[in-house]
C-alpha cells in the first residue's frame, strides 16, 4: 500500500486524488447521462458538476482545517497558508465538501430557474462513487482515517509493508485515546504497528457501493428531491452508526470508549456524529414532506441542450 500513484522527479501525483477524481467523474457522467433522459438541460448541468467539484474541494478543505486547527495553528506566517491550501499534503471533509457543492447547485438553480432537486437529485450517485474512490485512497495512504484497536474477530492487521500506516501510526500522539503507539514494536529494523484494527476505510468503500445501489432505485422516483434526502439519511446512519463509531477520533465529548487488545474498539461521540444527528432528524422530516407531494413526471420529450450557461428550452 503505497500513497504514491506516480512519481516524476520530485513531483508525485497520489492514488487518494486519482481514485476519487475517478469516482467523481463515473458519477457525473452517470448523473449528465440521466438529465439528457429526463428532459433536463445536460450541457448545464455538466457546468454546474465543474464548479461543484471547484468549490466542493475548496469547502472540503476548509472545513477540515477550521475542525483540525490544531495541526495548523503553531505553524508561522507565511507558511501556514501554504499547509492550509496544499491538498497534496491530504486532509478534506466529505460534509465540507457536500455543502461547497451544494452552494454551487443552489447559485445555478435560483440564477436560470431551474428546480433545485430535479439536479440535487442526479449528483447523488457521482457523491456516492467519490466516496467509494475517496475510502479507496484512505487505504492506499494507510494513515487516513483508521480504525481503533479491538479484539474482534474483524480486526484487521496491516501488512509490514504498509510503511505509510505503519510510520504515521508509531508516532506518539499527545492524546492517549489516539496514540497506537504503544503497540508499536521494531520488527526486521522496521517500526510496525502490530495491533488489530478496525478496517474504517474498508467500511466506508462498502458505505459508498451501499449508496451507489441505493441511489439507483431512489432515483426511480418522480418525487423531486427524494434521492436527494435518502442520501443525507443513509449516509449520515451509516457514517455515524457503522463507520464512525470505530474510527479513531476524537471524542466530543467522551460518552464511551472501549479500544485496546481485550475490547471491542467504539468510540462514543465523534464531532461526525453529533453532526450527523441534526441531518438525519431533517433527512426524516423533508422525506415524509417529499413523500406527501405529488410524482412530477419527466418531461414528454427531450430539452433542447443550450449554450453553456444560457437557459433550457423545450421542445
Amino acid at each position: 500500500m503505497n500513497p504514491v500513484f506516480l512519481q516524476i522527479g520530485t513531483f508525485t501525483i497520489a492514488w487518494y486524488g486519482v481514485l476519487i477524481t475517478l469516482g467523481i467523474v463515473i458519477g457525473a457522467w452517470l448523473g449528465t447521462r440521466m438529465a439528457r433522459q429526463r428532459g433536463l438541460n445536460a450541457n448545464l448541468f455538466s457546468d454546474m458538476i465543474l464548479w461543484m467539484i471547484i468549490w466542493g474541494l475548496v469547502g472540503a478543505r476548509l472545513v477540515f482545517v477550521l475542525t483540525s486547527w490544531g495541526q495548523f495553528s503553531g505553524t508561522p506566517f507565511p507558511r501556514i497558508l501554504l499547509d492550509i491550501i496544499n491538498l497534496r499534503s491530504g486532509g478534506i471533509s466529505i460534509h465540507g465538501g457536500l455543502i461547497g457543492g451544494i452552494l454551487v447547485l443552489i447559485y445555478y438553480t435560483r440564477r436560470y430557474k431551474l428546480n433545485f432537486y430535479q439536479y440535487a437529485d442526479l449528483c447523488v450517485p457521482g457523491v456516492a462513487f467519490g466516496v467509494i474512490g475517496g475510502r479507496l485512497g484512505n487505504i492506499m495512504n494507510g494513515t487516513d482515517t483508521v480504525g481503533r484497536v479491538t479484539n474482534w474477530a474483524v480486526g484487521y492487521r496491516w501488512p509490514d509493508s504498509a510503511r505509510a500506516f505503519h510510520n504515521g501510526m508509531c508516532q506518539p500522539n499527545p492524546n492517549p485515546n489516539l496514540d497506537l503507539s504503544q503497540y508499536c514494536q521494531n520488527i526486521g529494523g522496521q517500526v510496525v504497528m502490530t495491533a488489530p484494527v478496525h478496517f474504517t476505510q474498508l467500511y466506508g468503500v462498502i458505505i459508498g457501493i451501499i449508496l451507489s445501489v441505493a441511489s439507483y432505485y431512489w432515483l426511480r422516483s418522480h418525487k423531486p428531491g427524494w434521492t436527494f434526502w435518502q442520501f443525507w439519511l443513509w449516509y449520515s446512519i451509516l457514517r455515524a452508526g457503522w463507520e464512525e463509531t470505530f474510527r479513531l477520533n476524537p471524542l466530543l465529548p467522551n460518552v464511551y470508549l472501549s479500544q485496546g487488545l481485550d475490547k471491542a474498539g467504539i468510540g462514543l461521540l465523534t464531532e461526525t456524529q453529533l453532526i450527523s444527528i441534526p441531518l438525519i432528524i431533517v433527512s426524516i422530516i423533508m422525506l415524509i414532506r417529499i413523500r406527501k407531494q405529488p410524482d412530477v413526471p419527466f418531461p414528454v420529450g427531450s430539452q433542447v441542450d443550450s449554450p453553456a450557461g444560457g437557459q433550457a428550452q423545450t421542445r
